[in-house]
């Protein structure tokens, strides 16, 4: 089992450089076809404008998305042929709202999406509905880079984030190839409820599945000692020297979590490892 089409979206390319190196090296190492789909964003509003400006502003944006669609282009191809993998590159404009749309549509071919982080100083608000749009109407799980890079093409230790829910199950299931390769797999349950059905042994279903898939499971208890359980797991993956946080995306509605946090947008922001997400 192995991912065979990997997909990157650029938008910027000054924060292109650490996924498209890790979307190179994962192709390599596959032996995988690789995607680059480069977008030039239009972020304007236009019924904000007054009367009669609409037409020309308009034009000048798209213009302005398209040179900025063809520049990320030229980039990623000088960038990739210099390579020895298979790959192709498209271009595009689309406007703010709709970009998760245009994403969804190109991803949900794809095994793996491969994207820089999106939060962070010079990100673009582009970078947020990015992943949305691969992880909830492309239905692909995607692997957020940091700013440091893929140190490993083969992590040979991943903490894998369980609670039970639907998410860190696809989470888990899609990540299997990256999870069978390692040398061991952190199950790491935060607080398991006293009173569920598997409190005697929580994680016990998820290593017996993932054992049979050839994983070497070990399941660590954790108490929530933190204010947030994304803070608890980052501190667990530090002290266990893991190489990749694999967790589920947004248990919680995606409103809720901008406006009030959780999990998912705290380990967008501050994770420094490479995170595999699905939903």
């Amino acid at each position: 089992m192995s991912y065979k089409t990997l997909m990157t979206v650029v938008t910027d390319t000054g924060v292109s450089k650490p996924p498209l190196e890790a979307s190179v090296a994962l192709a390599q190492a596959w032996d995988a076809h690789l995607e680059a789909m480069c977008m030039g964003v239009d972020r304007t509003q236009t019924g904000y404008y007054y009367a009669g400006a609409n037409a020309m502003i308009l034009q000048e944006t798209i213009a302005r998305a398209q040179r900025d669609a063809e520049a990320a282009g030229q980039h990623v191809r000088d960038t990739l042929g210099k390579s020895d993998v298979r790959w192709n590159v498209e271009t595009g404009v689309a406007q703010l709202a709709d970009i998760g749309r245009q994403v969804a549509m190109h991803a949900r071919f794809s095994d793996l999406v491969i994207l820089p982080k999106p939060y962070g100083e010079n990100r673009g608000a582009e970078l947020e509905p990015v992943i949305e749009g691969a992880l909830f109407d492309g239905h692909v799980p995607v692997l957020v880079v940091p700013e440091d890079g893929l140190a490993k093409t083969r992590p040979e230790r991943i903490l894998l984030g369980w609670d039970e829910g639907d998410e860190a199950l696809s989470a888990a299931r899609a990540a299997l190839p990256f999870l069978s390769a390692a040398d061991t797999v952190h199950i790491v349950v935060v607080d398991p409820p006293a009173h569920g059905p598997n409190r005697s042994d929580p994680g016990g279903l998820l290593s017996q599945f993932l054992a049979r898939h050839g994983v070497k499971v070990e399941i660590d208890v954790l108490s929530k000692t933190m204010p947030q359980i994304s803070d608890v797991l980052m501190r667990h993956a530090l002290d266990i020297d893991a190489d990749m946080i694999v967790m589920g995306a947004y248990g919680h509605s995606r409103f809720r979590e901008a406006i009030l946090g959780g999990a998912t947008r705290n380990m967008l922001e501050n994770s420094p490892l490479p995170l595999f997400m699905a939903h």
